[in-house]
């Protein structure tokens, strides 16, 4: 378990989620994910979000064993979306004299997921409002669409500790020993990605406060190099490539556009290319393949043509990149096509509705299966763009 101690006045009161297969139904999470709850312990006591109805019984466990016989007198809901809001009812009914405290919008949709009367517990609040608990103090900084119009966060002056909402989040549960940004980058993309504009505004807002520790609603908290992360959400947000380097994805029926497409690797390697990764999008997880679209600058694009269009990994590929607003990349088109090559047209057309995406002037159409008269028309598009 990594280390959740706060200080003797902010207590973790989370819990990991190992039966979970598919987050939001749709991205694979093979070490689970955390649902991150906090309390703070005060002359009033808060606690900060609650957790997926599926984990209800442990995170009221784990609260009431940091409360002992005290209880809250406040509930801040920064995100509502149900895997940070899912135990808001039972929260309710098991302390019922408990303030819920949230922003106007959040207030608006919280009847869209529950059933009971709150507006004699509710305290809105805006921009810049604070909440003293006595020592401790929050603020509260609004942060629409990061990821969800109703999201805040907040700001512990006395501590110096960053509530971030889904900000800084990750995949993987808590007891889980890997690499930070790789799922953080993942999990960024793949969810908050088309927000880049918003999510750089909440890090401007951000740059004025002193913070010490980061407290996410997913992932480990950030206690350490904070500038490291800042950094990479500064890099993220702005859709700058993270690394000097190439991504293939490639989409092939029969094998041969792979052939192609691993060639081009070692072109690409040849010709000093710094880093070069590869991806085939029929049998990968299609969000690392996007994570890979935004970590590098440059991407190579091939398919085989299919049904007057482009095979189905490439257009499932290309439509999770456009939902996500991929942008400011270079890109070279490989097509295969057996009689009537179509790929290459169906992939600018998508790529035309991109914003600065620069697409080599070469595109290469391999008749089938790659002859030894392709390498020099390959090598001539690497060239054009390892240029770029």
């Amino acid at each position: 378990m990594k280390d959740t101690y706060i200080s003797d006045s902010i207590k973790y009161v989370g819990v990991d989620d190992r039966d979970i297969d598919l987050f939001e139904s749709q991205y694979i999470v093979p070490n689970g994910v955390s649902y991150n709850a906090y309390v703070i312990l005060d002359e009033k006591v808060c606690v900060m979000d609650t957790v997926d109805k599926g984990k209800t019984e442990e995170w009221l466990g784990n609260l009431k064993k940091e409360l002992g016989d005290r209880k809250p007198d406040y509930l801040v809901i920064h995100h509502l979306e149900p895997d940070h809001a899912g135990s808001i009812a039972d929260f309710v009914k098991e302390y019922p004299e408990s303030v819920l405290v949230g922003t106007e919008k959040m207030f608006s949709m919280l009847p869209q997921f529950f059933d009971f009367e709150f507006e004699h517990k509710m305290q809105v609040v805006a921009e810049g409002d604070t909440l003293s608990l006595g020592g401790h103090t929050l603020t509260f900084i609004m942060a629409p669409m990061v990821h969800w119009p109703e999201v805040m966060v907040s700001y512990e002056s006395s501590e110096k500790i960053l509530f971030s909402a889904d900000g800084f989040g990750k995949f993987g549960a808590l007891d889980t020993e890997e690499d930070w940004a790789c799922e953080a980058r993942r999990y960024y993309f793949n969810i908050v990605g088309k927000y880049g504009a918003q999510v750089a505004a909440l890090l401007k807002k951000a740059s004025g406060l002193d913070i010490k520790m980061i407290c996410p609603l997913h992932g480990p908290i950030l206690k350490e190099n904070l500038s490291y992360y800042i950094g990479l959400y500064e890099t993220w947000s702005s859709y700058k490539p993270e690394v000097d380097g190439v991504f293939i994805a490639y989409a092939s029926i029969h094998g041969n556009t792979a052939k192609v497409a691993k060639y081009f690797k070692d072109v690409l390697e040849q010709k000093g290319a710094k880093k070069v990764a590869i991806s085939d999008l029929s049998r990968e997880d299609i969000a690392e393949c996007v994570e890979d679209a935004f970590k590098y600058g440059k991407v190579v694009l091939a398919a085989s043509s299919y049904d007057a269009g482009v095979f189905a990994p490439m257009s499932d590929f290309l439509h999770h990149l456009k939902s996500k607003a991929w942008q400011n990349r270079d890109v070279a088109i490989i097509e295969n096509g057996s009689w009537g090559p179509t790929a290459a047209k169906t992939i600018k057309s998508v790529l035309e509705t991109m914003k600065d995406i620069r697409v080599c002037d070469t595109v290469i159409t391999i008749r089938s299966t790659m002859k030894e008269t392709d390498k020099p028309k390959l090598s001539a598009l690497a060239d054009e763009l390892l240029s770029k």
